[in-house]
């Protein structure tokens, strides 16, 4: 029987560096062939074979409802008859920030943008430019687009600035970017006393999704809030991976239970604001945002930026996602599933530790829950593979690679919970 997947893939890196727009796509971490996708319904997807899986990357996170959710279907249909593009405002790009700002009330005013990078980068240069400062803190194993200046690694000390992950990055680009270890007080104490008068911000992922599943710990977060308020530094969340997914409210609602009058200065959004379609924004506060151009002398523009069918899409899942119990029925079945892969692990007696918020999850081959990026490279890369592809076979599809978190959507069933525990419990009796 032909393996149409392998055929597309033989095609596609012809045309294609790697055979696929996206590095993760190709397998390279867990060996095989990637799955060309050739349509997807609610909780699942159809490969080019037409075999179907239990979707768990959901899009990387966008697609919260699950595929082809009616009322988004109906939205974006009747978007696109109107026009693809205008180049000019419209209306429901108000509406969209207006809804944005109305679940997240750290944010007085929005910026849409076309993608998470491009929100990442922007609110970058914004902080930057509203302090008048260059210096900035990112922590190893967060991920925050393929921006030059946030492409780095940490150095071998503490206040050793970074050095580029990627070629074509001169180093004199991350030369004022500064890395830290996740989780580290001490290491954050420390470079605010060294470096606090010439950070513009601290960009952090609340729960770091590129990590797997990582949580800023409330210490850390707490600390990370005060000696920015201390020092007259931005606080940037980046909840593109983590906004409207963990909560309705994002990983700022979750941290402001724990830590009274919590709120981010500035946060960057993304995958499920658009709902599948190309769409993100960054926010804050009034008197940060009017910085930016037209009223302000920080530069930022997009072609594309509140783009007519885009925002039907995203205000269509946004208005769906604020139904009362939604986020009740999605974290208690993100919840079931966690449980029931931590007890097949356990019965099969695989060290495995796993977490879970709201629609996102992540687990680990470890005994532990990591709390940096060091502790989770010593997770057992060989017997992932081996647990992706056991999962692959039976049909259930998780991030191909040990890095990246999962996604339940409102679509999946309490069976397709089962299925999948059901599943991994055979494939962790044979690791």
């Amino acid at each position: 029987m032909t393996d149409h997947n392998q055929t597309l893939f033989d095609r596609a890196r012809q045309v294609i560096p790697g055979g696929v727009n996206s590095p993760v796509r190709a397998f390279r971490a867990v060996g095989g062939t990637p799955r060309f996708v050739k349509r997807a319904q609610g909780a699942y997807f159809w490969d080019a074979n037409d075999k179907r899986y239990i979707d768990y990357i959901g899009s990387w996170g966008p697609m919260i409802l699950g595929h082809g959710h009616p009322a988004v279907l109906q939205a974006v249909q009747k978007a696109a008859l109107d026009g693809f593009s205008f180049g000019a405002p419209t209306e429901r790009e108000i509406l969209l920030v207006e809804a944005l700002i109305k679940l997240m009330p750290s944010m007085d005013m929005v910026r849409l943008v076309s993608s998470g990078t491009e929100a990442g980068m922007s609110a970058l240069r914004l902080a930057r430019g509203a302090t008048g400062r260059s210096k900035i803190i990112k922590f190893e194993g967060c991920y925050h687009g393929h921006a030059d200046a946030l492409l780095v690694k940490a150095g071998s000390g503490l206040a050793t600035f970074g050095n580029p992950t990627s070629a074509g990055v001169p180093p004199e680009v991350v030369q004022h970017t500064l890395v830290l270890e996740y989780n580290n007080i001490t290491q954050l104490e420390e470079a605010f006393s060294l470096h606090g008068k010439e950070l513009a911000c601290v960009m952090i992922e609340p729960i770091a999704g590129n990590m797997n599943f990582v949580r800023a710990s409330v210490p850390f977060m707490k600390r990370c809030r005060e000696l920015c308020t201390q020092h007259g530094a931005l606080l940037i969340f980046d909840e593109v991976m983590t906004g409207c997914r963990v909560a309705l409210g994002s990983a700022q609602s979750v941290y402001a239970k724990s830590i009274p009058g919590f709120e981010p200065d500035v946060t960057v959004l993304g995958k499920v604001i658009g709902g599948g379609m190309p769409l993100a924004a960054f926010g804050g506060k009034r008197a940060v945002m009017e910085q930016l151009a037209p009223l302000g002398p920080v530069y930022q523009a997009g072609t594309l930026s509140g783009n007519p069918v885009a925002t039907a899409c995203g205000l269509a899942t946004l208005q769906e996602i604020s139904r009362p119990g939604f986020f009740d029925s999605l974290s208690s079945k993100t919840r079931s599933l966690v449980d029931g892969l931590t007890q097949a692990a356990q019965k099969a007696g695989v060290p495995f530790s796993a977490d879970c918020e709201g629609g996102m999850f992540g687990f680990f081959l470890l005994p532990e829950l990591p709390q940096n990026y060091a502790k989770v490279m010593t997770s057992d890369s060989p017997k992932f593979n081996k647990l992706f592809h056991g999962l692959l076979d039976r049909g259930v599809y998780i991030a191909p690679a040990l890095y990246e978190a999962g996604f339940v959507s409102g679509s999946h069933t309490a069976q397709d919970i089962a299925d999948t525990v059901t599943a991994a419990a055979e494939v962790f009796a044979s690791l």
